[in-house]
Order: structure tokens, then C-alpha cells, then sequence
């Protein structure tokens, strides 16, 4: 099991004792390093997928499993990236590339 510091960043919102809940558990989890190959796929995620402005992070999100090869990511925003709708054109744009793409899904879904 890996992460990412912008999951960090996302886990630290929000109510105060939530964070420091999840944040104590995602601190033995080891950390993906993003590098140029990650920003280069989440732009072309940004640019060819219908991604609100605001979801730059969710294509980062997509970039660093995909780039880091990851057999799976885990999440639970079906808004933009375990989203049925989207999982083609983002399995196409990362193949296109020549990476191979982790299943996308739920942490229900993969139990």
C-alpha cells in the first residue's frame, strides 16, 4: 500500500479530529514521489477529459497510481475519478502513453 502527499493534503482538512485520526494512519503508509512523467499525464488528463477546473487534483491523484505503477487506487470520490463514465477516456489517454492503469475503485469495491 502506497500514497501521495496530495492525499495528505486532503486528509488534513476538515474537522480537526478526523484529520489527526487519518492522518496517524496514513504516517506508516510509504509515500509516492510525483516526478515529471506525473505532471505530463495529469495535464494531458486535464486537457482531453471533462475535469472541472477544480479537479486539477484528481487528475494528479490518477497520474501518480498510474505513472508509479500501481495496481489499484483506491478512492472514494466517484465524482472524478471512480467515476464509470470517465474510467474509459482515462484508461485510453494513459495507454496512449503506454502505461499501464490500476483499477480504479472504491475501497467497497475491492472488498
Amino acid at each position: 500500500m502506497f500514497t501521495a502527499q496530495i492525499v495528505i493534503k486532503e486528509a488534513s482538512g476538515g474537522d480537526p479530529d478526523a484529520a489527526t485520526r487519518r492522518l496517524e494512519v496514513l504516517e506508516a503508509i510509504p509515500l509516492l514521489e510525483p516526478g515529471d512523467e506525473v505532471s505530463d499525464l495529469a495535464e494531458a488528463l486535464i486537457e482531453q477529459i471533462p475535469f472541472p477546473p477544480r479537479a486539477a487534483a484528481d487528475a494528479l491523484h490518477i497520474a501518480i497510481a498510474v505513472v508509479s505503477g500501481m495496481d489499484y487506487l483506491l478512492t472514494w470520490n466517484c465524482t472524478h475519478i471512480a467515476n464509470a463514465a470517465l474510467r474509459s477516456p482515462i484508461e485510453e489517454i494513459c495507454r496512449s502513453r503506454g502505461y499501464n492503469v490500476p483499477i480504479i475503485c472504491t475501497p467497497e469495491e475491492l472488498l
